[in-house]
């Protein structure tokens, strides 16, 4: 994602993924969100239309479609490959009932417009995958855990 934004300072709506850095990294999904809603809201602004963008963090809850999502699908390659070393680093999470909730609230408000960041929980590594490990004993889980790079904090405020 690699934007540029001050050290220390939670990211919030204004904060923008690197479109570039997205390409030189083949991070194509975070390269299409991005884009996505940054031409929905130029859109938006050419063309009068009311739009509102909701951006969550990684949504985990339960399915109501027999495929596999995204999300459920990161959690399943995580405990099937098995890392025997992981990076104990916080992992923003929204359940996707809550996520429900906030998109309910911005289409219901007259006053809404723009991004607004969507996350409730933090967790760290280490502490999901003792969560996980309990869920699913017979999978295989990281042992141990490195201190990673200085922690990002996203602020979903406004929401």
């Amino acid at each position: 994602m690699k934007p540029v934004w001050p050290k220390g300072q939670a990211k919030d709506e204004t904060c923008w993924s690197g479109k570039e850095y997205c390409r030189s990294t083949n991070n194509w999904y975070c390269l299409s969100k991005t884009q996505a809603d940054s031409e929905a809201l130029e859109y938006a602004k050419i063309s009068g239309l009311d739009v509102v963008t909701v951006c969550p963090t990684l949504v985990l809850g339960p399915m109501l479609q027999s495929t596999m999502n995204a999300s459920s699908l990161a959690l399943i390659q995580f405990l099937k490959e098995g890392y025997d070393e992981l990076e104990n680093r916080l992992r923003m999470i929204i359940d996707v009932r809550d996520l429900a909730e906030a998109l309910e609230m911005a289409y219901e408000m007259p006053e809404a417009e723009g991004r607004y960041i969507c996350t409730a929980h933090t967790t760290r590594s280490q502490d999901l995958v003792e969560k996980l490990r309990r869920v699913y004993p017979n999978y295989t889980h990281p042992k141990k855990f490195t201190e990673g790079k200085e922690e990002e904090k996203i602020c979903s405020e406004k929401l």
